[in-house]
């Protein structure tokens, strides 16, 4: 296995992995809570955005550029996912604008800081000494998007499958689906407490 399909794995698992990632698999289905199969356009520059700042701080605390405490960000990362899924069921409509499609691309963006930084110290012993890990971190971060995008489509389908076609009402679908990730948080919250 080349060193580029190692680390594409790595991001892709780090993602998949229900047993160990499902705090990202919990922010990504926060993030798409309030979206269904027809916003799927919308929902990749979502997970996108939510990359690109888990990009950011991953390569800049993986480098030793910034640091922040373990013990936090541990706490961030659900309190993340709890703000999230608190502001879908908070919301009036679904998308009564582009206010709020805004606003949760905002979320991706900033939490997905956060979250780069919790895979950090794991990712950094996995390099070890090396100087040039920037290839690394792209393979690994190519790996995140594909696995992202992968419980995105999972997402779609059950989506689909029960709004389309079974008709439960897409406000019921998006209260239950947010209201359980923000108990799951605050779960996991109390836990890092």
């Amino acid at each position: 296995m080349s060193e580029f399909a190692l680390y594409f794995h790595l991001g892709k698992e780090h993602i998949l992995d229900y047993k160990n990632g499902y705090d990202h698999i919990l922010f990504v289905l926060a993030l798409c809570a309030v979206y269904l199969a027809h916003d799927w356009k919308k929902i990749l520059i979502l997970v996108t955005a939510f990359t690109i700042g888990h990009s950011i701080t991953l390569a800049l605390s993986t480098l030793r550029i910034i640091s922040a405490d373990p013990n936090l960000i541990e706490f961030l990362i659900p309190l993340t996912i709890f703000i999230t899924a608190v502001s879908n069921v908070l919301k009036k409509n679904e998308l009564a604008g582009s206010a709020r499609i805004q606003i949760n691309y905002v979320f991706a963006l900033f939490f997905g800081l956060i979250h780069g930084l919790g895979f950090s110290n794991y990712l950094r012993a996995i390099l070890g000494k090396d100087h040039s890990i920037l290839s690394q971190l792209f393979a690994f971060n190519l790996g995140l998007e594909f696995g992202q995008v992968i419980v995105v489509a999972i997402f779609l389908v059950i989506a689909f499958i029960l709004v389309d076609l079974l008709k439960v009402n897409r406000r019921d679908w998006k209260m239950v689906l947010s209201s359980a990730i923000a108990g799951i948080a605050l779960i996991l919250m109390k836990d890092h407490l």
